[in-house]
């Protein structure tokens, strides 16, 4: 396995390995010596192998002069542990880390699956595919934007765990007493500048509603709100999210697919404000239209988010949270745990 750079590109295949270690594949990773994949992977204790990379940027950055010399020197480690090891298939999640793992893998002749989690393929998946037997995608619109059949539907990969949760457990951690319905909000790993400023602007209104989780991001917590009823704050939560998201009734969240994805497996009906196209790619603003069209969710653009928005949408979600409810019940792409691991048994074997 290879993924890295964030924690979307590394948490999907967390929910892949149980399964392929009970199922006896010996499961392996690659990734680079100071990336955020490290710890999360050793953390689990899977046997990391260290490679050389650079990130590979769509912007002027000096950085793009010396980072393919990085790259280079990933490829030939990858190329030698991949020989040495002999895997019978790499799985990737992509991000700048995959490109040389999938490039030493196809010159090994070892088969490749990757995933997208996005509509449209980030650059690491786009300069990975020509190398990959297959592609996995979360969204029916990202097949065409993948060449030579090589395209999957398959959702994304969902952590079993999070299906697990304790709505008391959630509760109790939050000294909740059960009488509100709970509004949980998530600004992503590192949390947002603009929903936590939003949210925090508006919490004496919110509370009249709902009991408020706010993961917030690290460094975020407000001292002045720490004692405020009704309101939690976490900066991030790893074990206690599948109790939390069990006590969430409804979730205001940025837009990252594999996000979206674990809400719409929960059928938790959502507010998503997807980062600008100013910040990002885009690539949010695309998933959120899509789950918008679908009718999970309920969107506000970044640029329009206020106080007033927020509340009025925040009304109009509720109004229409049941009808939201019955769409994801019907979603035909869900946890992509079973279509990914029967893949790589056919490619495997």
């Amino acid at each position: 396995m290879t993924g890295g750079g964030t924690a979307g590109h590394v948490t999907p295949n967390l929910a892949l390995i149980p399964k392929l270690k009970d199922m006896g594949y010996e499961v392996k990773y690659i990734g680079t010596a100071d990336g955020i994949e490290r710890r999360i992977i050793e953390g689990e204790k899977i046997e990391y192998y260290v490679i050389s990379s650079g990130k590979l940027r769509r912007y002027f950055d000096i950085k793009n002069f010396t980072d393919p010399f990085k790259v280079v020197a990933g490829l030939w480690q990858s190329y030698k542990i991949i020989k040495e090891e002999k895997p019978d298939v790499v799985f990737s999640k992509g991000g700048f880390v995959a490109v040389p793992v999938v490039i030493g893998a196809f010159l090994n002749k070892v088969p490749v699956i990757a995933h997208e989690s996005d509509i449209t393929p980030g650059l690491a998946n786009k300069i990975s595919a020509p190398y990959c037997t297959k592609v996995c995608v979360t969204f029916p619109e990202s097949l065409k934007a993948i060449k030579g059949n090589k395209g999957v539907l398959t959702g994304t990969p969902i952590r079993e765990e999070l299906f697990q949760g304790s709505k008391i457990l959630g509760l109790r951690a939050c000294g909740f007493d059960g009488k509100k319905p709970v509004l949980m909000i998530m600004g992503g790993s590192l949390g947002a500048r603009a929903i936590n400023e939003t949210i925090r602007k508006s919490i004496n209104k919110l509370l009249i509603n709902y009991d408020v989780i706010h993961i917030c991001g690290k460094g975020n917590l407000d001292e002045k709100l720490k004692n405020a009823a009704g309101y939690k704050q976490f900066e991030y939560v790893n074990e206690e999210l599948p109790n939390l998201m069990a006590a969430a009734d409804i979730v205001v969240s940025r837009a990252g697919a594999n996000s979206i994805f674990e809400f719409l497996a929960l059928k938790k009906p959502t507010l998503l404000i997807p980062l600008s196209a100013k910040s990002s790619r885009g690539d949010q603003i695309l998933n959120a239209a899509s789950f918008e069209k679908s009718g999970y969710s309920m969107v506000i653009q970044d640029e329009e988010l206020n106080e007033e928005l927020l509340l009025s949408k925040l009304e109009e979600l509720e109004k229409n949270k049941g009808k939201l409810i019955k769409a994801m019940g019907e979603s035909k792409v869900g946890n992509g745990v079973e279509a990914i691991i029967k893949l790589i048994q056919q490619i495997s074997t």
